[in-house]
């Protein structure tokens, strides 16, 4: 039996050895399949960690913060950033970095718009690995102050299928190139972060049309009372900022072939701008201003504006990012105008998503002007009603008195010494004045407040020529004056008594001068009388040449008369329409 066990173990000496190596190789192997579970393990709990991180709150701008932050971690990368691809599909409008410093982002410049390599992604949506970026054809180099970077991943995110930007990362820990695990970890990474963001959009949409329905309330109950309009449009400017997330907002209205800034808010240094003039010429603002009733959305309104050429109407060096312009619509003040809203350059796409919003609250401009011309109507009316009232007490109480009164004083002369009959005829003639007097007043308060009155020119006609005749021109006014004339004629009128006014003061000599303004049937007469010493035949053909022209232009004539013994009558003629 000793003698089989020694011939077994010899035998059987080298294959156990074999063994245990192959046994090594695979307790190695095992080992190492284990090492990259729990790799793989960490990776996985790290991405869901990341993922639960990057969904912990609905604020957009929060979010993509932590994306960037979570990429960079899961990817060991010691510079990462987040590019938003703008509604043209072609160049980045919001860029968040993670790794470099505020300082060292100031010392290096604006912020890039999609060129080179990270355009590359922009035009073919799918992961890419580099190790070294100025290799590569599509590079353009860094700018000044930039740090260094070599190795580079780059990742898509979309939201329903719609690209909304992409993860950039670069210089992986120790110097090494990214790896496959790499490109799918972040690519899982920005799977899950393109749900967080459309859910946080989503959540950011909502919350904009809930504040939106708050601040309509405001602007509502706002104009349900007596309000001013310029505070009005001023509320929907500084609402329609908060709302859309804007840097700055105006609220511009036409005026003949201009707009005129009426409300701004926003920085300080903007709003010195309130009544400024933009010229209607600027190509953008006829598109959305009167008559062009588009909606536009722009990328820099300031240089837009800088670039049309002699607008001063932002201030000099400012970039206004993303701005809509949305035309008022048009109501039956016929008043158009354009609601402007402009982001901070860099900053998100809030502005073009709010388009619609923004066409509401131009809709809230244009109820707000409507509301107060009503409100101005309103005041006018009864302004008109009051007018009426009093008029007819001046007509039907007070006229009529003085009228009796004159009659009874006439009545009195008879009986009265002939030494009184004198003083009783001069207050009958002040009588008659007065009631002259009361007569214009009644015809002015039928005239709408802020209306021309002919009847007030030709009052201040008479008082500017007092001074220079050394008294006061009588002034007689009968008939409907201010309702009858039309615009045509008024100018002409106020002509002919000026130059009649004038002539007296050159060459009359006069002590007394009545100007009558009368409307007789179909035709207003101006005349004017004076006690002068009277005009000759040299200057009836000349000095008054021009009011013989004004009479023709209208279809008239003109008469001048002489007044025995001495004085001039210069009467006008002219048919009214």
């Amino acid at each position: 039996m000793e003698g089989v066990r020694g011939t077994w173990d010899e035998g059987a000496l080298e294959p156990a050895g074999l063994s245990r190596v192959r046994l090594d190789a695979l307790l190695q192997e095992l080992l190492g399949r284990v090492d990259e579970i729990l790799e793989y393990q960490d990776r996985l709990r790290a991405l869901l960690d990341a993922v639960v991180g990057i969904g912990a709150d609905l604020d957009l701008n929060s979010t993509l913060d932590r994306i960037v932050t979570a990429a960079c971690e899961l990817a060991g990368a010691r510079y990462g950033a987040l590019g938003v691809v703008g509604a043209d599909g072609k160049r980045l409008v919001r860029f968040i970095t993670h790794g470099v410093t505020g300082e060292e982002i100031a010392a290096i410049g604006p912020y890039p718009e999609g060129h080179g390599i990270l355009g590359l992604l922009i035009d073919r949506p799918e992961p890419i690995r580099l190790h070294d970026l100025a290799e590569h054809p599509r590079s353009y180099g860094f700018p000044a102050n930039h740090p260094p970077m070599k190795s580079f991943l780059g990742v898509p995110i979309r939201t329903r299928e719609h690209a909304f930007g992409n993860l950039y990362l670069t210089e992986k820990t120790g110097g090494a190139d990214f790896t496959e695990d790499d490109e799918r970890t972040v690519t899982a990474l920005a799977a899950a972060a393109g749900v967080v963001i459309d859910n946080a959009r989503l959540y950011a949409d909502t919350e904009q049309r809930r504040h939106w329905h708050e601040v309509t309330a405001e602007i509502t109950q706002l104009m349900l009372g007596e309000f001013d309009i310029d505070q009005a449009l001023q509320l929907i400017a500084r609402r329609s900022r908060e709302v859309l997330g804007g840097q700055v907002s105006a609220v511009l209205l036409t005026d003949a072939d201009e707009l005129v800034v009426r409300a701004v808010d926003g920085p300080a240094e903007f709003a010195k701008y309130v009544g400024r003039r933009v010229p209607g010429t600027v190509p953008i603002l006829g598109r959305v201003g009167a008559g062009g009733g588009e909606q536009v959305v722009i990328e820099d309104l300031a240089q837009v504006l800088r670039d049309a050429g002699g607008v001063d109407a932002f201030p000099e060096g400012a970039v206004l990012g993303r701005t809509t312009l949305a035309s008022l619509p048009p109501g039956s003040s016929g008043t158009g105008g354009v609601l402007v809203v402009a982001a901070e350059s860099g900053t998100g796409t809030r502005i073009a998503e709010g388009a619609e919003l923004a066409r509401m609250f131009a809709g809230q401009a244009t109820l707000a002007l409507e509301r107060s011309q009503a409100q101005r109507d309103r005041d006018m009316l009864a302004v008109l009603e009051d007018r009426d009232r009093i008029a007819r007490d001046l007509h039907d109480l007070v006229i009529q008195r003085l009228f009796a009164t004159g009659l009874q004083l006439q009545g009195m002369q008879r009986l009265v010494r002939p030494e009184h009959q004198q003083r009783l005829t001069r207050a009958v003639d002040d009588i008659d004045t007065t009631i002259h007097d009361l007569r214009a007043a009644i015809f002015e308060l039928q005239q709408p407040p802020g209306a021309s009155s002919l009847r007030a020119d030709v009052q201040a006609l008479v008082s500017e020529y007092a001074e220079a005749l050394g008294f006061r021109p009588r002034l007689v006014c009968t008939g409907p004056i201010d309702t009858v004339v039309s615009a045509v004629i008024r100018p002409q009128i106020l002509a002919t008594v000026r130059e009649s006014l004038s002539n007296v003061v050159r060459h009359a000599q006069a002590t007394e001068v009545t100007v009558e303004l009368t409307i007789a049937g179909d035709e207003v007469i101006t005349r004017t009388t004076d006690n002068g010493v009277g005009i000759g035949d040299r200057r009836r053909n000349s000095g008054l040449r021009n009011l013989t022209e004004r009479a023709q232009s209208l279809g008239g004539t003109v008469e001048i008369t002489a007044i025995h013994p001495h004085g001039t009558i210069i009467e006008l003629r002219a048919p009214l329409p």
